[in-house]
């Protein structure tokens, strides 16, 4: 196995609506959409749809959601056998209500992910001791995060961490013991408490994190592109100019398929360009994960 993904799933439930109800009301909508996202299922079905092979440590509800959910991660090639269920517990859904001007309002119940434990990734150690990279994220709970991190260093496993959702009582001292820490730039404000208006304030603030142990520090910025930081080192990545059309899940694919290029070939610039094409391409789609191109449609949009 190349990369395990230990991490959320959610179940998203998009409402469109001309108007918001009001206290009370009852109102008929117009559309309706159920889509699969999740920062970790995002992730790991970006790596898998451009040709990683990868497993998901993660947990579904006692719920008709669950089935869909482990059935959309087998469809693109993820290893599920470690996708289990938590008893008398939801799913993780989000619940997403957008109006006629494209305003949202939305509501996160993390559900089963709040309930994937340091035991879950004991029960997951003969599998994961074979993948050459773990990636994780925030949407569940920080002591399985951290126990994951030391199961990583033990085992000689790189690690990426994802801080999304940002927690400002992160262990930065702590999580410094990943091989990659990769926030955006509103993840790196949170984290850090200074601005990031401005590229300068990006760096300083990155300079913050790297003084307390980081050793590689990715920040992505949206259409600005990405930022790698090592020691005294700054190098750029630039955003592929694209017409963007849904930017949902963007900074996923971004992890995801520089997961996928660092286990190719270990070049971090490299790895860095490529991810961020790929999330260029994904905003020129509507979704998260139905967005995502696979390796043929990747190669297509390089080389239009």
């Amino acid at each position: 196995m190349d990369i395990a993904v230990v991490g959320s799933n959610m179940v998203d439930l998009i409402t469109y609506t001309n108007t918001m109800p009001k206290a009370g009301e009852t109102l008929e909508a117009p559309d309706f959409a159920l889509g699969c996202g999740g920062k970790g299922a995002n992730q790991a079905v970006a790596a898998a749809k451009l040709g990683a092979k990868v497993m998901m440590v993660s947990k579904v509800g006692e719920d008709l959601f669950a089935e869909n959910t482990v059935k959309n991660l087998q469809q693109f090639g993820v290893d599920t056998r470690h996708v289990t269920v938590a008893p008398d517990t939801s799913s993780g859904v989000a619940p997403i209500f957008v109006d006629d001007q494209s305003q949202n309002r939305i509501l996160i119940i993390k559900g089963a992910n709040a309930k994937l434990a340091p035991a879950d990734i004991d029960a997951a150690a003969e599998a994961l001791k074979g993948c050459r990279l773990i990636v994780l994220q925030l949407e569940i709970p920080l002591p399985t995060v951290y126990h994951t991190i030391d199961f990583a260093r033990q085992h000689g496993i790189q690690v990426i961490l994802n801080p999304a959702p940002a927690v400002a009582d992160l262990a930065i001292d702590y999580v410094s013991q990943c091989d990659f820490f990769m926030p955006n730039e509103t993840e790196l404000e949170i984290l850090t408490g200074l601005p990031v208006s401005s590229e300068e304030e990006v760096l300083s603030a990155g300079r913050m994190l790297l003084a307390r142990g980081l050793k590689n520090l990715i920040i992505t910025l949206g259409s600005r592109g990405a930022v790698w930081m090592q020691g005294d080192n700054v190098h750029r990545i630039n955003a592929s100019p694209v017409k963007a059309v849904d930017t949902s899940g963007a900074g996923d694919a971004f992890i995801g398929c520089f997961a996928h290029f660092l286990i190719q070939h270990g070049d971090i610039p490299r790895a860095m360009a490529s991810a961020s094409a790929y999330a260029a391409c994904s905003v020129t789609g509507r979704g998260t994960q139905r967005s995502y191109p696979d390796a043929d449609t990747f190669h297509r949009f390089l080389t239009a």
